[in-house]
């Protein structure tokens, strides 16, 4: 029997034009679109396919569009017949993964996420404006260890290990000043690259404490049941057991290291160790990182995960 993990993708992943394709081809997907505007009354037609990469690119803007082409995707291959046993989202693609996993139901979700872009952004200018022309931001170091490079961050005021996104591939947050000494330190312990992301802010990191005091309040009322499937956690890169802890960890999500790594390990270990059965991983939604990041974890030549972001790799379903 085949069973299917999703990887939902984050921040970042967002292409003005998104998932129009998919619209056109199925209407259920149109359909998940037009609730949202509905829900949020947020023209997402036009975000998604009139906007330009900088406005796509806001936290307000791009968490709602790539959860929007999530679960757009998702309910298509729900019609085929194809839905997750396991689910796991890197950083906002979490709240997708919860939606899969009855955590959240889907009005809860995007109003969630609606609410976390708001308060994430309105963070960020507010850290802009406080470090005018020194803002705090993130860079990725490339051809370390997660380990060294978590060793680096860690002799360094204001610097944060803050995506342990491969076994080569760590994002740093921190203030502009942490950035640069980490940036120089990483190339003398020979790194590959060390290249300053264009973020909006410092997140994953305990300089976005403040967006995570507002999160709080905002999701204060929300119930959060306990997982259907199996979930993993960036916060712990371990399985998520109750909708208390879920919900905890939706908070220090905010000012905590993405554990990529510890989950996509978590999760091969379960595939491994479940014999009866067929295990394949799908990317839903749009992009196609996670893929990438799959096949560069040790585990990718056993088992590939593929990206289902168009009409055309639909149809492949």
């Amino acid at each position: 029997m085949k069973k299917y993990a999703f990887l939902f993708p984050g921040q970042g992943a967002q292409v003005p034009g998104m998932i129009k394709d998919i619209c056109e081809a199925y209407p259920e997907a149109r359909k998940v679109v037009d609730e949202v505007t509905k829900i949020t009354g947020v023209d997402m037609p036009k975000l998604l396919w009139e906007s330009d990469q900088a406005e796509l690119s806001r936290s307000d803007n791009s968490q709602l569009a790539i959860t929007t082409a999530s679960l757009a995707v998702m309910k298509v291959l729900e019609t085929k017949g194809i839905k997750p046993s396991a689910a796991m989202g890197f950083s906002l693609g979490e709240f997708p993964a919860l939606y899969a996993a009855g955590v959240l139901s889907f009005e809860d979700v995007i109003k969630v996420v609606r609410q976390r872009g708001l308060i994430m952004q309105a963070t960020c200018e507010n850290i802009a404006k406080a470090n005018e022309g020194h803002a705090p931001g993130m860079t990725a170091v490339i051809g370390l260890s997660p380990d060294q490079v978590s060793k680096l961050a860690d002799g360094i005021k204001d610097a944060y290990a803050a995506n342990l996104n491969s076994p080569v591939q760590t994002v740093v947050s921190g203030t502009a000043d942490a950035l640069t000494e980490l940036e120089a330190k990483a190339k003398e312990a020979g790194a590959r690259r060390a290249l300053r992301l264009a973020v909006a802010g410092p997140f994953h990191s305990p300089l976005m404490q403040e967006a995570a005091d507002n999160f709080e309040k905002a999701i204060a009322d929300v119930e959060f049941k306990d997982p259907s499937i199996t979930l993993f956690s960036n916060v712990t890169g371990a399985q998520a057991t109750s909708g208390a802890e879920v919900k905890k960890n939706a908070v220090l999500h905010l000012t905590h290291p993405v554990r990529w790594t510890d989950e996509e390990k978590v999760l091969n270990d379960l595939m491994a160790a479940d014999k009866d059965n067929e295990w394949c991983l799908i990317e839903p939604g749009v992009g196609k990182v996670l893929s990438g990041l799959w096949a560069k974890s040790g585990f990718g030549e056993e088992r590939t995960c593929a990206d289902v972001n168009s009409a055309e790799t639909l149809a492949n379903y």
